[in-house]
């Protein structure tokens, strides 16, 4: 099941303000997705999840085939139990890893032959596999299997003709997808993915046949896969608008936040990416402010919290209040550089309690602003905070 209901839209851009309600609750977007590969948001416990507002996470199809196998979700009767997250689930189809598994690959119009990275076992992924898969982890959302068009291959940017062809593959994948979730009549939703590389001729060629297809959402895939930052804004500025309006757009693995606001601003209402995660586990560190590296030398008695604004756990407590008359529940800059040099494992779960609690209040503020017919404003602060620094 799912219903997107549009609530507002922007008159200075293509933004939406949009509520959409799956099997497992409602979503309001724009949202951002926290990424749990593996049943887990890395260093992140469900409940504090819950705690930062987090309204849907991801659960990769491919991985979680590898392990822990579809026998052990399925006796748990699919993902939401075997994790203990019983909001909304969104699953990758398999495409993108598929994908970065390079040479150990080999596609075909039936699907993608290749070694497992755990065992080296020989295995075939395909798209009434990829349905069946999903159908088993019983995500609200599943994607259908593509291919994920790559920006280059071998040190050569992908050529027109290469990029029509992955495009027309994904295309016939995507008719493939619909017929076996249809026959494996699985409950939730289904959403078509728009591919076509960095040509604007063929994403449209792309999103006419998917919308006739009339999927109950669509998806903007192979854009942050190395391509240049202008290719990715130009390609994100173009095809999520073109989308039916009264279905909701989410916009693959993307990004800073600045990308986010961005995709905001032309049509997007979901986006998922590791970076809050990945960085974290790096210390790097957003801010409403910049960004800021806890590994560098200046914080080492820095007695500041990591943003002075921030109301998450690591900033300012279980009580949530930053900076309180009389001392404060946060941690320190310098503690947080202590535990990052000695490899403390405190160190990436704060930073990423963090960096997922600003995502996730950043698009908080955004559909505020867009309820309050303000977008262009927070805009502006937005990127005027951001570029002050920290």
């Amino acid at each position: 099941m799912l219903t997107f209901e549009l609530l507002t839209t922007d008159p200075a851009s293509h933004a939406r303000r949009g509520r959409l309600t799956l099997n497992h609750g409602v979503v309001e977007t724009p949202i951002f997705m926290p990424v749990g590969t593996y049943g887990t948001v890395k260093g992140v416990m469900p409940r504090s999840l819950h705690e930062m507002g987090a309204q849907i996470i991801l659960g990769n199809t491919f991985h979680l085939w590898m392990r822990p196998g579809l026998d052990v979700v399925q006796s748990f009767g699919g993902l939401h139990a075997f994790e203990q997250w019983h909001k909304p689930i969104l699953t990758d189809s398999g495409g993108f890893q598929v994908w970065s598994l390079g040479e150990m690959r080999k596609i075909s119009e039936e699907g993608v032959k290749f070694a497992s990275p755990v065992n080296g076992d020989k295995l075939f992924l395909t798209p009434e596999i990829s349905m069946q898969i999903q159908t088993v982890l019983n995500s609200d959302i599943v994607m259908q299997f593509d291919e994920c068009t790559p920006y280059e291959t071998k040190g050569q940017i992908t050529t027109e003709r290469e990029a029509r062809q992955s495009m027309e593959l994904s295309l016939r994948w995507a008719r493939r997808c619909q017929a076996e979730f249809a026959r494996l009549q699985n409950p939730n939703a289904l959403f078509g993915i728009v591919q076509g590389g960095m040509f604007e001729h063929l994403r449209d060629e792309s999103l006419q046949q998917l919308v006739e297809m009339d999927f109950p959402g669509y998806a903007v895939g192979g854009v942050s896969v190395g391509e240049p930052k202008e290719d990715m804004l130009r390609i994100t500025a173009h095809t999520p608008h073109r989308l039916p309006a009264h279905k909701p757009r989410y916009l693959m693995g993307v990004g800073t936040p600045e990308d986010l606001v961005y995709g905001v601003q032309q049509g997007v209402d979901m986006f998922d990416c590791v970076m809050p995660t990945r960085n974290a586990r790096n210390g790097h560190l957003f801010t409403r402010f910049g960004d800021l590296k806890i590994r560098n030398a200046r914080h080492k008695t820095d007695p500041r919290p990591i943003d002075e604004t921030c109301t998450c756990y690591a900033c300012a407590g279980s009580s949530g209040v930053a900076w309180a008359d009389g001392g404060r529940e946060g941690f320190s800059r310098a503690y947080l550089h202590h535990l990052e040099r000695c490899g403390e494992m405190l160190a990436p779960m704060l930073a990423t309690v963090h960096n997922l609690h600003y995502y996730l209040q950043l698009m908080t503020g955004v559909r505020g602003a867009l309820d309050a017919g303000q977008l262009g404003a927070f805009a502006a602060r937005f990127h005027a905070d951001r570029a002050r620094g920290v």
